[in-house]
């Protein structure tokens, strides 16, 4: 089947630089654009990478049926609360919106000797949309989400080693550079320099002090692999699927400054040890 082309928008699209500090457009208005222009197959695969925001809001409603979700999710509160009503009384999920992941991550939630193993949730949450996304019929969304998937798991693996964490406690999805982590915890590349041309790069990349610095270093990376995964991308879904995710890199770096970067990051480590080390009593 042919691919769609999307000539006219795409050309009046601006140009997308690592360093701007200013955004054409933010990623919610990007979307309402798409959501005027992409074909229906196309859709779904745009739907597919703002899934994080639905991901978020169905673990705060288990947590609490009563908390403000993120507008950002496609999926109503309404609808969440069907598929959880579907599960408790053992029937298929029948909304076709709801990802298939869901159903697995409720069914784990509602078991209640699931909480009695102290599951990092969210670490659990983010397993199951890696391995979806990396399911994906695209390519290029199969190949990014795997990519995201590694640097996460490598950059985690590093920081675990250095602080004399569990490793294998904090290693999320099922592809092969999981498994040869979780295998060679104490070998010094975990056997991966071999499998991977850019574990080189993140092993240098975690060496930065600087936190600032690291993550930046880190969506570097990211910007440049979508740049050599759709040199020859020109008017298609996969041209459009690299803008949205450099365009979100870009905001996020537009809205911070090196010092609130600084203070983010800090804490985001900081919960890290602390998710950790809770997991290891």
């Amino acid at each position: 089947m042919a691919e769609n082309q999307y000539y006219c928008f795409v050309a009046g699209l601006p140009d997308l630089f690592f360093d701007s500090t200013k955004l054409p457009f933010t990623v919610d208005e990007f979307r309402e654009m798409l959501e005027e222009v992409l074909a229906p197959k196309d859709k779904k695969l745009v739907d597919k990478y703002f899934l994080k925001y639905d991901n978020e809001n169905l673990i705060t409603f288990l947590k609490d049926k009563n908390a403000l979700l993120n507008a950002k999710g496609k999926i109503s509160p309404e609808d969440i609360k069907e598929a959880i009503d579907s599960i408790e009384v053992d029937y298929p999920i029948q909304n076709p919106d709801i990802p298939p992941y869901f159903e697995d991550y409720i069914r784990l939630w509602l078991d209640e000797s699931a909480h009695d193993e102290n599951k990092l949730w969210e670490d659990l949450m983010s397993e199951f949309y890696m391995d979806y996304g990396r399911e994906s019929k695209n390519k290029l969304v199969s190949k990014w989400f795997e990519f995201n998937l590694n640097i996460g798991n490598i950059l985690a693996a590093i920081y675990c080693r250095k602080y004399g964490l569990d490793i294998n406690s904090v290693i999320v999805g099922n592809n092969e550079v999981a498994r040869l982590i979780r295998e060679n915890p104490n070998v010094r590349d975990f056997g991966l320099s071999r499998e991977l041309e850019y574990f080189d790069t993140l092993q240098r990349i975690a060496e930065e002090t600087d936190i600032y610095e690291r993550e930046r270093k880190i969506d570097k990376l990211r910007w440049d692999w979508l740049d050599e995964n759709t040199v020859f991308d020109y008017f298609n879904i996969d041209f459009i699927f690299a803008y949205l995710c450099k365009l979100q890199i870009l905001e996020r770096w537009v809205s911070l400054n090196a010092e609130e970067g600084e203070r983010i990051f800090r804490q985001l480590i900081a919960d890290l040890k602390s998710e950790v080390s809770v997991s290891k009593e």
